[in-house]
């Protein structure tokens, strides 16, 4: 990719000598990919979670900046700002996330005397502020959403304003992003459970707990639209992309162009957001966002402007030819746009599918682990932008997403082909992933006809358990008795006659099966990972131990649900809703646990009392236990001893000729219980 003008680009003067990318993962090497193709030395930072990973050894030189928390890390400016300054780096490429849209960083950088590659600090606070940014692009004309936009309003005060727009709402925290403390609010009962829900997260993640409030369009599509800007007053678009595909307001597929819209339509919708970059006297790549009505494709309503590069650019560099990257650093330099909107010609249709680490068969939880093999899909028209490697670990510190696949076509049929085959062709072993439910996503009727709205995914059957078919099953057995017996056979014949319950250790390296296209990797405590053209699994080795010990503790709870409540992910406890001894119904509230951009609650599985077990702040793992409950006084087991010894007596166990059955069934699993430890 290059200018996109025709011009050579060993004519172009060299922006800059040294940069430094404050930022980790697929953008930094991505980020790093263009100052190598351009000259430039590139400096990386890192945790210490990231010592080794795939941007830190593409990097030309990389600086430690602390611990693997975010905010001792890569939400420190401090620690960036000395970075650089001890490196040499004459400017600083942000990414996305973290410090991009960080108004405080970059005024900090101009201090520095060091360039920020992005907007100016103008329009950082206007666009970073959603309040703000809506009142000021509707002076300049830009057609916003109705809604509440007033941060001296507290919740009682918002709840009153709410009557005025109406349900449904959309509550927002005015300085967030990418989704995170959103919610939906169809009544007012919902918004009084949604305003402190959204103030948490908001005061939590950006440390600014305003927020606003937006008539909820049903059935909208969000279209974006891609806007670059010089310092000289040229602002041009390049074209929009098509971001409906979303859960729980994460975008999911990105593509460009939209199906929906016309050229017409095109043209006015790139227009407005051209107004507004403008009228913040914007410089460099940004993005403006848009709800349009499904119903009425003419009409867009302004959402946000991010100022910064979006994780959705690479399908407009594949339409366009243009790299984004290149054209932030020649306008963060000083140097005139490269290009004008005449010469602005989308090409073919491009797909982007994120790759997640979770579990869509638990509610889309976060998957943590060591990612034992990691391989990319490689075919004509597919583009890969990872940064992860073989042997890393995946944590909690970190947004899960490990990887962007996406496919350039002719046309739109061809880019949705061309994005399966490559999602079946990505091996991914060692943790979750949501590879199979993109797959069925992108088969879905209505994805492939192009009818999309942002609640589409929603309305779709929960995804089922990803278990691994039958077939699958016999190849992880074949797998494991082969190892065993290449096990024994290493370690000799005294070994083979003596040892017992043989299994493989731990392995990076993949082992494919005879015809080459199954991969195989095992983890320390067993599990064999399978990568094969239909998916990818996990098939742990069974305990059974642990499935005895599971199984006699249901029949003994007369197989209802576990009173034990445990962390659903890794990650920290935000909020505790109850008191220790409050007495709970099912499906209430008890604890709020956040970890990669998610709030999750968990809710109380049985009726009873509860016993918590865990803090606010505190940092759980994933299946701790946080709470515990017990039954209610009335209902123990000694309340029900009480009664029994006042009941009339039983028949005796002869009368029944199931009874002996029955008694000898309940003595061994006191036996076996009694055995635990």
């Amino acid at each position: 990719m290059g200018t996109g003008d025709g011009r050579s680009e060993a004519r172009l003067p060299r922006p800059f000598e040294r940069v430094l990318v404050a930022n980790r993962g697929e953008i930094a090497v991505r980020v790093i990919r263009t100052l190598r193709r351009l000259g430039i030395r590139s400096i990386a930072v890192y945790s210490d979670a990231d010592a080794d990973a795939p941007h830190v050894r593409l990097a030309d030189e990389a600086v430690r900046i602390g611990p693997a928390a975010a905010a001792a890390s890569y939400l420190d400016p401090a620690r960036i700002i000395d970075a650089a300054r001890a490196s040499g780096a004459e400017a600083i490429h942000p990414g996305y996330g973290f410090l991009s849209e960080h108004a405080g960083f970059a005024e900090a950088c101009r201090d520095a005397g060091i360039v920020f590659v992005g907007p100016g600090v103008r329009a950082l606070e206007i666009m970073g502020d959603k309040i703000k940014a809506k009142r000021h692009v509707a002076a300049s004309g830009v057609p916003t959403v109705p809604g509440i936009a007033d941060a001296s309003l507290d919740d009682v005060a918002l709840a009153a304003a709410a009557e005025s727009v109406g349900y449904p709402l959309l509550v927002k925290p005015s300085a967030g992003g990418g989704g995170k403390g959103m919610h939906i609010a169809r009544d007012a009962s919902e918004l009084a459970a949604a305003l402190p829900a959204a103030r948490r997260v908001a005061l939590t993640a950006f440390g600014d707990d305003t927020l606003l409030l937006e008539r909820l369009i049903e059935r909208p599509r969000h279209i974006e639209v891609q806007v670059l800007a010089d310092e000289f007053g040229e602002v041009i678009h390049l074209g929009e992309r098509e971001c409906s595909l979303q859960r729980r307001h994460q975008k999911v597929i990105e593509e460009a162009p939209s199906p929906l819209l016309d050229a017409e339509t095109r043209a006015r919708i790139g227009q407005a957001a051209c107004d507004a970059a403008r009228s913040v006297d914007y410089r460099g790549a940004g993005t403006v966002e848009f709800l349009v009505s499904d119903t009425a494709p003419d009409e867009f309503f302004f959402i946000e402007m991010n100022t910064r590069l979006q994780v959705e650019h690479p399908v407009t560099e594949l339409v366009t030819g243009i790299d984004l990257v290149e054209q932030q650093l020649r306008v963060a330099a000083g140097q005139p746009l490269g290009l004008s909107q005449a010469e602005v010609r989308l090409r073919g249709h491009a797909i982007e599918a994120r790759v997640y680490a979770e579990s869509p068969a638990r509610g889309f939880l976060p998957s943590t682990g060591e990612l034992l093999v990691w391989r990319e899909p490689v075919a004509a028209g597919v583009r890969v932008d990872g940064g992860i490697r073989s042997g890393q670990r995946v944590t909690a510190d970190y947004d899960p997403m490990l990887a962007k696949v996406i496919a350039h076509g002719a046309d739109r049929a061809e880019a949705l082909a061309r994005l399966d085959a490559a999602l079946a062709d990505t091996v991914v072993l060692g943790v979750e992933t949501n590879l199979g439910f993109l797959r069925r996503l992108l088969a879905d009727p209505a994805v492939q006809r192009g009818d999309l709205d942002t609640g589409l995914i929603d309305r779709l059957p929960a995804p089922e358990t990803d278990a691994a078919p039958p077939a699958v099953l016999a190849e992880v057995d074949a797998f494991r008795a082969e190892s065993q017996i290449e096990a024994a056979r290493a370690a000799g014949e005294h070994a083979w006659r003596t040892a017992r319950g043989w299994r493989l250790g731990s392995s990076s390296e993949p082992v494919p099966d005879r015809d080459g296209e199954a991969v195989f990797a095992t983890d320390d405590d067993g599990t064999v990972w399978v990568h094969t053209g239909a998916g990818n699994w996990g098939v742990p080795a069974v305990d059974r131990r642990v499935a005895l010990d599971a199984r006699l503790a249901t029949i003994e709870r007369g197989g209802h649900a576990d009173p034990e409540l445990r962390a659903p992910m890794p990650g920290t406890v935000t909020a505790v809703l109850v008191a220790d001894g409050d007495a709970v119904d099912i499906g209430d509230a008890v604890v709020a646990i956040e970890a990669m951009k998610m709030e999750h609650r968990v809710t109380a599985s049985v009726a009873g009392i509860v016993r918590l077990a865990v803090a606010v702040a505190q940092q759980v793992a994933r299946d701790q236990s946080v709470a515990r409950i017990e039954p209610h006084p009335e209902t123990s087991p000694e309340a029900s001893a009480e009664t029994s010894a006042e009941a009339p007596a039983a028949v005796p166990a002869a009368a029944s000729p199931t009874a002996p059955h029955d008694g000898a069934r309940r003595t061994e699993t006191h036996e076996q219980r009694g055995a635990r430890p």
